[in-house]
């Protein structure tokens, strides 16, 4: 895809992966729209990156149609979705509750498939587009505490194989891309990032994956890349 005038949708854009993935994105050429539950942490993403903002919530199906519809009202179309907003519960098996299920589900599974949907329908019609689900390793194996999360990640693999089978013939490049542990405010409830350790991935590596992802030319694409940072034990 060229990068240069495309026009992208990034969910969970103020902090994190997707805000880096954002700003990258502008300073490659792209106009950008972000979205995000908290608007003063919108608008302190939109002055790092010269991205647009759209305060919603991805589990929030008005809050989706009033996203598609600033969005393309900025844009005036759409090149690619990047389904990147999510949230964890991390409870022992015996603590689950249908709530803590119900959360993850509604914006990790529930989010990222209505999102895709709409995008799907544009994609179709003008026979191009292109879909980045940003998953986990935890998409891949799971781990003790993870029966909320890693089974939310496994959902969206699984999903991202079905729109690859159902989209690929309309020319539409659905790809899944896996981060290992990243340095952000994933699972704070202060939403704070965290620093930066130099063991760990950082939020520009993911969005240096996302991107290169992209930059592939049109006529193929990567449908599931895994990044793992290279020694996370050193001291």
């Amino acid at each position: 895809m060229k990068i240069t005038d495309s026009r992208i949708i990034i969910t969970g854009g103020s902090l994190g992966i997707g805000k880096a993935t954002a700003k990258l994105l502008v300073d490659k050429g792209a106009k950008v729209v972000i979205t995000g539950r908290d608007e003063k942490r919108l608008r302190t993403a939109v002055k790092e990156t010269g991205a647009f903002p759209v305060v919603a919530d991805v589990s929030n199906m008005v809050d989706i149609k009033r996203t598609y519809q600033e969005a393309m009202d900025y844009l005036g179309g759409l090149d690619c979705l990047i389904n990147n907003a999510g949230i964890g519960h991390f409870p022992h098996l015996s603590d689950i509750t249908l709530e803590d299920f119900e959360e993850v589900y509604r914006v990790n599974v529930f989010g990222a498939a209505l999102m895709a949907q709409v995008a799907a329908e544009i994609f179709k019609n003008q026979r191009y587009g292109n879909i980045i689900n940003i998953g986990s390793t935890a998409a891949k194996k799971g781990f003790e505490r993870g029966t909320i999360y890693a089974s939310s990640k496994f959902a969206l693999r699984g999903m991202t194989e079905c729109w690859q089978a159902e989209l690929r013939k309309h020319n539409v490049r659905v790809m899944l891309v896996n981060p290992s542990e990243v340095t952000t405010a994933f699972n704070s409830e202060e939403r704070i990032e965290r620093g930066e350790e130099i063991k760990k991935l950082r939020s520009k590596e993911i969005a240096h994956s996302i991107v290169s992802t992209l930059d592939m030319d049109d006529r193929g694409f990567t449908p599931e890349l895994t990044v793992w940072a290279t020694n996370p034990w050193q001291d």
